[in-house]
């Protein structure tokens, strides 16, 4: 079976993608890189994997790397993309995307200069029950979707022991909302403005946080259509028998349903008017295999296993580029929205970047 040659950047979150890559039979780990040697030498005793390097360089001038799975620092993602793109690789990213749209263009038509495909991992798309509602959805059991919501509230007190965590540079907006946002975008993929409000709890301020992290914002889509998405981080949550961490929730014209992200449960009222629960407890130790539920590396076999086959047989897969930048643009009108206290148009932040929203499409 023919598979896709993979090298890993960055090993922290790509602990993940190696345990993935290793255990798929779509995917072969050909080498690991990262700057931080004891972590390097970390992984490969844990996965038995000796194929690692230090410098970014020697696992690009690998010949028999196919793609470059990208687990780095949001503000290194795009001189990583390019450098990947420049050696001929196809590129993994891990969201967000990029941090900055003045790189967009360019990264887009170095794509297409080179022939070579970008995939965004964005990952709240390939948990069990987000990927049976989307299914369902397709198959028309909720009518006409009304609207949509999305939420993270998370107990992530834990993140204040991370001193990265604590610089001016990171923010919630990007490292936990840009989830429940892609659901947004997933499903409503032209929003016409948005607004938001946040504010840095007491927990978040005693941590010694520099930006917010409780935020809720509401969407107005081109045809009228409206959604929601919230997120806390910083205090406790309910039980997982009352709430879930992070849902989506769509509400049609002919029923509703709500995907629980980690905690694998589904339930839908269909067109019918039956309702249906849905649960894959068996499949825990597939999404879970580390400590906790830290890392989900199911989820990323999941998504790393679906770019294969789309680069395998030729066909399309997503969130590719062009749906990555337009969901920067939108995280990106949601920041703005937050400093000015005013809507902000995602196209009017993208048209000062140069960019058009048909370039997008």
């Amino acid at each position: 079976m023919k598979k896709l040659r993979l090298g890993i950047l960055g090993l922290g979150e790509g602990r993940s993608t190696m345990s993935a890559a290793l255990q798929s039979e779509l995917l072969d780990l050909i080498q690991v890189c990262d700057l931080n040697e004891d972590l390097g030498r970390k992984r490969s005793k844990e996965f038995d994997f000796h194929a690692y390097t230090n410098n970014y360089q020697v696992m690009l001038d690998n010949k028999d790397i196919d793609a470059i799975a990208i687990y780095t620092p949001d503000h290194l993602h795009a001189s990583h993309i390019k450098q990947a793109l420049m050696h001929d690789k196809h590129v993994i990213c891990t969201k967000p995307f990029i941090d900055n749209l003045a790189d967009a263009m360019d990264l887009l038509q170095l794509a297409k200069d080179r022939n070579k495909r970008v995939f965004v991992g964005q990952s709240s798309r390939f948990f069990e029950p987000v990927r049976k509602q989307r299914q369902d959805f397709e198959a028309g059991l909720i009518g006409d979707l009304i609207t949509i919501e999305g939420y993270y509230h998370a107990d992530h007190r834990w993140f204040l022991e991370k001193p990265w965590s604590l610089e001016s540079k990171f923010k919630w907006l990007y490292g936990g909302l840009s989830h429940p946002v892609d659901f947004i975008r997933w499903y409503l993929p032209n929003i016409q403005e948005v607004m938001g409000y946040g504010m840095l709890s007491s927990n978040g301020q005693k941590g010694g946080l520099k930006n917010y992290d409780t935020m809720h914002f509401i969407f107005k889509a081109e045809d009228g259509r409206v959604a929601r998405v919230s997120g806390a981080y910083t205090g406790p949550i309910q039980p997982v028998t009352r709430d879930s961490e992070m849902s989506c929730i769509l509400r049609g014209t002919n029923g509703a349903s709500q995907a629980d992200y980690m905690d694998l449960r589904y339930a839908i009222t269909d067109n019918t008017g039956e309702e249906r629960m849905i649960t894959w407890e068996h499949k825990l130790k597939h999404y879970f295999r580390f400590e906790g539920k830290s890392h989900h590396a199911g989820e990323y076999q999941n998504y790393l296993e679906y770019f294969a086959q789309a680069i395998l047989n030729n066909t399309e897969a997503f969130p590719d580029m062009k749906e990555g930048i337009g969901t920067i643009a939108l995280l990106q009108a949601m920041d703005e929205s937050l400093e000015t206290g005013k809507p902000v148009s995602p196209k009017d932040l993208l048209a000062r970047f140069g960019i058009n929203p048909s370039d997008l499409a």
